[in-house]
């Protein structure tokens, strides 16, 4: 038998601390937002949030703008409104809830608001002292603007959908809560915009709570708004409790103060209260939001009331938003005043109450499969750069080769050149079995593997809103090492794994920018939701393609 003599070269022992195991944030962590140094840096961050924000929302690319369709079922006269029992058809079969108020006189084209709830029991017909959507919509009519008040998923007429549903099923396909709720507002901005009595370039947003999460995303990928008004949300100490407000991949490295400051330069109103956790705005996330409306010589065009009070969107703080709106978007000049509105009974605003929905309205399930069927069309349809790229955003690969020798775990084994790569599930020992008698390699142990096995608290509920999986992190490393030894040998870099490590080493030859070489056989990857789960989870990662986007992309190097 052979000897096989190995001249092996070890790094320093004490790397850098890898930060996706000692930081992992969640919505409770306290954050801060400094502007960058110039407009041109913060509009080439925003660029980076919207793909980040429409990619974990499931978004990306965009599905098809199918019909909305919208059904009235019912019509209430008011003295000086009307309103309207509307559902939208935001996807093929699916329906969206809401009521659309419309102010009686002279015909015009008329300033609109979008407005979204938060969690209130009643969801948009709640009406109690901190909440009154009702209250505000029938204010807002009286005053000239259309308003359509729309539900959440899972609340009152939009009940095809569960409110809290995120499994890993469903997140690798990117399919939240979150998601389909951001839809469902892009959507409500076509509807409006498209009404004959609106004026689109006058839509304003507002909503408290997690309705205030809403209108700030909304405001964050869709240009159409001219004025966002989150009440009672946009906060350095919490970031959002419920599932519907946290989809995977979402805050990592970022937060929602900047997302609100998205915004800029146009008008905002930001409405915080003493009793929750906007109680530090006045001090904290308005001047940092407002040095970022600085960079673009427009710092007027943000404002910022609180109010001592619990969480709310009562009347003081409805008060507040109707003046930022008189100011922005109409040439009143006297204050706007809440006046005592009637409430509707919940039976008589529901659209669904006396009306069946639709015979071609679709369960859960078939939702879900609908989905699906669209993400395939998209990704068989995609180029293979456009493919690249979604993987890369899904395992949030950065540009570059990041700090490859600083914080992997590596060591080079001396031979023929150019070096190959190896790693295994078990580490670098396994990883050197692979390597060829006499050939150079780079030995790594990937995240959690071999010697970079340490403790991850993954406990919190939303620990993937905020943070990589552990599998995301492996290819992270992968692609960072294929870089490290391109760079260095100018020459395709040749990838070798084993078991599962094959599974980690396919996504990472198919994410890298580098040209690699890797030895795949289709037959060995089951695409199905089960193995790619148990194999390589990484939120998203179906929506973008999966196996057959990773084959198709490894078998062009």
């Amino acid at each position: 038998m052979r000897t096989l003599l190995f001249i092996c070269l070890f790094v320093p022992l004490l790397l850098a601390e890898d930060i996706r195991n000692t930081r992992t944030p969640n919505t409770d962590t306290p954050v801060a937002l400094a502007a960058p140094a110039s407009r041109q840096q913060w509009e080439a961050r925003k660029a980076v949030l919207r793909t980040q924000i429409l990619n974990a929302a499931g978004l990306l690319p965009m599905p098809a703008k199918t019909p909305l369709n919208p059904v009235v079922t019912g019509r209430i006269e008011a003295a000086e409104y009307t309103i309207e029992r509307v559902a939208l058809e935001t996807r093929p079969g699916y329906w969206l809830g809401g009521n659309l108020y419309r102010p009686k006189g002279k015909a015009e084209r008329h300033p609109a608001v979008i407005h979204p709830h938060g969690h209130w029991n009643y969801g948009r017909l709640e009406n109690q002292p901190l909440y009154s959507a009702q209250t505000l919509a029938a204010n807002l009519a009286r005053r000239g603007m259309v308003v359509y008040m729309y539900d959440m998923v899972g609340y009152n007429d939009t009940a095809q959908t569960p409110h809290d549903f995120s499994t890993p099923a469903y997140q690798l396909w990117g399919f939240t809560p979150l998601g389909l709720q951001l839809w469902n507002s892009i959507r409500v901005l076509d509807y409006l915009a498209a009404l004959p009595d609106v004026d689109p370039s006058r839509i304003a947003a507002t909503g408290a709570s997690g309705g205030g999460s809403q209108v700030f995303l909304l405001a964050a990928v869709d240009d159409r708004l001219a004025l966002s008004a989150p009440v009672n949300m946009v906060s350095g100490i919490m970031q959002g409790g419920c599932v519907c407000e946290n989809a995977p991949g979402l805050r990592i490295g970022t937060n929602n103060v900047e997302t609100a400051a998205m915004m800029a330069p146009k008008p905002m109103l930001l409405v915080a209260a003493t009793g929750d956790w906007t109680r530090n705005v006045p001090r904290v996330e308005y001047p940092a939001i407002r040095r970022v409306y600085e960079l673009y010589d427009k710092a007027a065009m943000v404002e910022a009331v609180q109010f001592d009070s619990p969480h709310n969107y009562h009347k003081e703080s409805r008060e507040a938003v109707y003046e930022f709106l008189r100011k922005h978007l109409t040439t009143e000049k006297s204050a706007w005043k809440e006046r005592a509105t009637e409430i509707e009974k919940i039976q008589d605003m529901m659209v669904w109450q006396r009306t069946p929905m639709p015979a071609h309205a679709r369960t859960f399930e078939q939702v879900f499969a609908e989905w699906k069927t669209e993400s395939r069309g998209q990704s068989q349809k995609a180029t293979a750069a456009e493919l690249r790229g979604r993987l890369r955003l899904v395992f949030g690969i950065a540009p570059g080769a990041g700090d490859f020798a600083a914080t992997v775990p590596h060591r080079m084994i001396e031979g023929r050149g150019p070096a190959v790569l190896a790693f295994h599930a078990e580490g670098m020992d396994a990883a050197a079995k692979l390597v060829p008698a006499g050939r150079a390699a780079l030995l790594i142990d990937v995240f959690q593997t071999g010697s970079a096995r340490a403790p991850r608290n993954r406990s919190h509920k939303q620990f993937l809103t905020f943070n990589h999986s552990d599998d995301e992190a492996r290819v992270q490393d992968i692609v960072s090492a294929i870089g490290y030894l391109q760079a260095r040998d100018k020459a395709p870099v040749e990838v070798l794994a084993s078991g599962q490590a094959r599974w980690w080493a396919l996504f990472g030859a198919a994410a890298s920018e580098a040209p690699v070489r890797f030895a795949v056989r289709a037959q060995e990857f089951d695409g199905g939701d089960a193995a790619v789960e148990k194999n390589v989870f990484a939120p998203g990662l179906q929506r973008a393609g999966g196996v057959e986007a990773a084959l198709r992309l490894a078998g062009s190097q």
